[in-house]
């Protein structure tokens, strides 16, 4: 596989983050492309064709920005989501307190708008009826239960 085919793999799940471009927030539009890598862990810095801005492809996550490695973030979270307390994940990975409470609220506010795209996005359940139903006949069965007893 060469070297561009691996850097322009999965560009169809990023959009162009300018709100005054024609093609914001459209994924898969084919607008989007690699313009340079920059920092040790050669981040992609992708383009819009259609305005000509340029950003990161780490914009809007929680490793947009980051000092910390990428896999030692996720560490952080992933303690967190385990019920671990900042302070003792802190010890934990060897990090400072206030660097968990950060990257914790930086995953929160990134996992809030994704939950907002998501639902926004997502079919209606066409099985909303049939829980309905089952959840009256559950409560008819508990009632009549109680009517036996007596």
């Amino acid at each position: 596989m060469k070297r561009t085919e691996v850097f322009t793999d999965d560009l169809d799940k990023f959009c162009c983050p300018n709100k005054s471009c024609s093609q914001y927030g459209i994924r898969g539009a084919k607008n989007i492309s690699v313009r340079d890598t920059y920092g040790p862990h050669h981040t992609r810095l992708l383009w819009c064709r259609s305005c000509n801005k340029r950003f990161s492809e780490r914009r809007g996550t929680i490793f947009f920005d980051a000092r910390l490695p990428q896999d030692k973030i996720v560490s952080i979270v992933e303690h967190v989501v385990e019920g671990n307390g900042m302070r003792k994940t802190s010890r934990l990975l060897k990090v400072g307190k206030d660097t968990v409470c950060r990257y914790t609220q930086l995953a929160g506010e990134h996992s809030e708008k994704l939950h907002e795209e998501l639902v926004a996005f997502s079919p209606t359940d066409r099985r909303d009826s049939i829980r309905r139903e089952v959840g009256l006949r559950a409560k008819e069965a508990k009632k009549l239960q109680r009517k036996q007893s007596r």
